[in-house]
């Protein structure tokens, strides 16, 4: 890779939620054409207000920021012919395998066979994704850290038969977000998510036993490690229902010692999701 890194020039994001959203802001700041797809118009226009607000707060934080000539560049809606001309689509849809099989294979259907397609996926298997792929050669993983647009890292997960052009390009790609990349071969829950949630569960063990409490556990990390953030603030950040389907995920895999808490299935049980629900480990008043 030779030259400044600069972002594709026309990027698809597949799902708007919080993730999707985040993802579409990363890119329209680095100067991307972005089209947003969702299931339904409600739900597109859901998610292109959830973009707009992000990039609106960006602006406010730097004047530098043009939210007007950003949001120019974004469009959202529910069809997929959007993705006719994109560069690079990434499916941002929820951790769950058949619901992103079903995303990725409506997204490859609807791209030119020259672009790259990702998954955003923290711990299902590229590998296991790219069997019902028509060009696994360009499909890779690229994951994205909550919240997207002021988080540092992108891990780039390098299925077996993903083209090492193509990780050279994402790199690039990443670089221009003004992230960095890490790239990882396929493996459960790749480098960050098998860590980290590994932490978040135990932190939550602890919890559940009475040990400390949240604020004292999540203190040991900040403190004693240098943590930017406690492991049970990260879980509410993260969302519990997304934590508590990794740590399932990664229960498959690679065994017991990923196993969920009680305490994890019944706070997602009864809605307390963290953040974006208002509570979790903590309360969170902000804006959601």
């Amino acid at each position: 890779m030779s030259g400044t890194p600069s972002a594709p020039a026309s990027v698809g994001v597949f799902g708007g939620g919080r993730m999707g959203a985040g993802i579409a802001h990363a890119f329209l700041m680095a100067g991307s054409l972005v089209a947003v797809v969702e299931r339904d118009a409600a739900s597109a226009d859901a998610a292109r207000t959830r973009v707009i607000d992000s990039i609106r707060r960006s602006a406010e934080r730097d004047a530098s920021v043009d939210a007007e000539e950003l949001v120019a560049r974004l469009t959202t809606g529910a069809d997929l012919e959007a993705f006719a001309a994109v560069d690079l689509a990434i499916e941002a849809v929820p951790e769950d395998r058949a619901l992103k099989d079903d995303a990725l294979a409506r997204a490859e259907a609807a791209l030119p066979a020259r672009a790259a397609l990702a998954s955003n996926t923290s711990s299902i298997s590229i590998d296991d994704l790219a069997a019902s792929r028509l060009r696994p050669e360009r499909f890779l993983g690229l994951h994205f850290f909550n919240p997207v647009p002021s988080s540092a890292l992108v891990e780039i997960v390098r299925g077996a038969a993903t083209d090492a052009a193509l990780v050279e390009s994402a790199s690039g790609w990443v670089t221009a977000l003004g992230k960095t990349p890490i790239v990882v071969s396929d493996s459960p829950g790749f480098a960050s998510s098998r860590l980290g949630v590994m932490l978040g569960l135990e932190a939550i063990r602890m919890l559940e036993e009475g040990v400390a409490s949240a604020a004292d556990i999540d203190a040991a990390m900040t403190l004693g490690y240098r943590h930017p953030m406690g492991p049970l603030r990260t879980t509410d950040v993260v969302g519990l229902d997304v934590r508590l389907g990794i740590a399932e995920e990664l229960e498959r895999t690679l065994g017991g010692r990923f196993a969920p808490p009680d305490l994890l299935r019944r706070m997602v049980a009864e809605g307390r999701l963290g953040r974006k629900s208002g509570e979790g480990f903590y309360a969170w008043n902000e804006e959601r």
